[in-house]
């Protein structure tokens, strides 16, 4: 089924109130414009990363690299989007020790949600360790690299929205973390998947 940017639409709805700077993990997953496959193929079951999939992984890798309090977890490129986990510390609110256990007087909660980076005039100004900031920075910085490589300056890469969901506890950073890993084998039923064509609605 082709891409129907009238059906397969992601809505904008934020967690009003929500201090996503707080310490804490978060499940993201962006997507490639119009779900085109760009950034290569899986094949038996592996991700198998094309140039500018590489670039998207190297992009994503330097998140925690230029924001310290920033941690990577579970990740994987795939055809046309990236899913992560995101965990954001913060030493006065309680530290996230080992690969998502929160200790002190933070917590791993909330729902999913499905994002539209805010804009100034609705939230002020953006920290830069927001999950909004990093993750228009990620598009930003990723954009550019694709567009220089393959001569296509100005063209977009990513949908405009993201998928984001605040963690609430181990359990369920265990079960997102296992979809990460098993996300390639099951590629085929996939929802981001154009062959499958079902979309999010």
């Amino acid at each position: 089924m082709k891409y129907n940017p009238d059906k397969h639409h992601r809505r904008s709805v934020r967690l009003k109130g929500y201090d996503y700077t707080q310490a804490g993990a978060y499940f993201i997953t962006i997507c490639a414009q119009n779900r085109e496959c760009l950034f290569g193929d899986v094949v038996d079951g592996e991700m198998r990363l094309n140039e500018i999939g590489l670039i998207v992984r190297d992009e994503w890798l330097k998140t925690a690299i230029l924001r310290p309090s920033v941690v990577l977890d579970e990740y994987v490129v795939m055809p046309n989007h990236i899913h992560g986990v995101i965990i954001i510390t913060d030493d006065c609110r309680g530290t996230l020790h080992g690969r998502g256990t929160l200790h002190g007087r933070g917590t791993l909660h909330g729902r999913g949600t499905l994002q539209r980076a805010p804009t100034i005039e609705q939230f002020g100004k953006p920290t830069s360790n927001s999950i909004p900031t990093i993750v228009r920075l990620f598009k930003s910085a990723t954009t550019k690299r694709i567009n220089e490589h393959r001569g296509t300056p100005g063209m977009p890469v990513w949908q405009r929205n993201y998928y984001e969901h605040i963690i609430r506890n181990d359990a369920s950073l265990n079960r997102i973390r296992q979809y990460i890993v098993n996300n390639p084998i099951k590629w085929g039923l996939d929802r981001e998947n154009p062959v499958v064509g079902v979309g999010l609605e």
